[in-house]
């Protein structure tokens, strides 16, 4: 995916945070065809952050689902995410499942980051992939649901080496998201 210049476009944290976007702006902005989808994300830091993550991808929309989810405006979210929820096209949804229901009908392929007995390496996933994708990631403790799981078209998990077991949802996003952008 080339990205054409853009740097009359970028702005500092500062200039983000005051910013707002105008049309004009927003309409020079080429969308790759990513989404993400969030399972019960509750961190607001993780969904500020994964704002920030989809601006800088330019993907083309981000779904927050969950009825414990907090969305913008959100003080806390507008704090991780330096204004970039105000930049990156967003839904809010209590239904997870209607969401990824939505998406697979409109051809978009689902792929959970997982771990599961399913789930596939990350080295492997350009194998599988085919685009538009959507990126699903889950609730910081109990993971994604397992209805959307049994949902998705593949599950692939990062290794870890270390005494955790798991990395963070949004730097295991920002992880595929950059494999995929780098491979299309």
């Amino acid at each position: 995916m080339q990205r054409k210049n853009m740097k009359f476009l970028r702005k500092n944290s500062k200039q983000l945070r005051k910013t707002p976007p105008k049309a004009d702006d927003m309409k020079h902005i080429k969308r790759n065809p990513i989404y993400f989808v969030l399972d019960n994300v509750l961190d607001t830091y993780n969904i500020g952050s994964i704002f920030r993550l989809g601006d800088a991808t330019a993907v083309e929309k981000i779904y927050i689902c969950g009825e414990n989810s907090e969305y913008p405006p959100s003080s806390r979210i507008h704090k991780a995410a330096v204004g970039t929820e105000e930049w990156v096209p967003w839904k809010k949804s209590n239904s997870v499942i209607q969401i990824i229901n939505q998406l697979k009908s409109e051809g978009v392929q689902i792929i959970a980051i997982e771990q599961s007995p399913k789930s596939i390496n990350y080295s492997l996933l350009t194998n599988h992939l085919h685009l538009p994708v959507a990126l699903v990631v889950g609730h910081e403790t109990t993971g994604i649901s397992k209805e959307v799981l049994d949902l998705a078209d593949i599950i692939v998990e990062l290794p870890v080496y270390g005494i955790n077991n798991s990395l963070n949802v949004w730097g295991s996003l920002a992880i595929i998201t950059y494999k995929i952008i780098e491979n299309y």
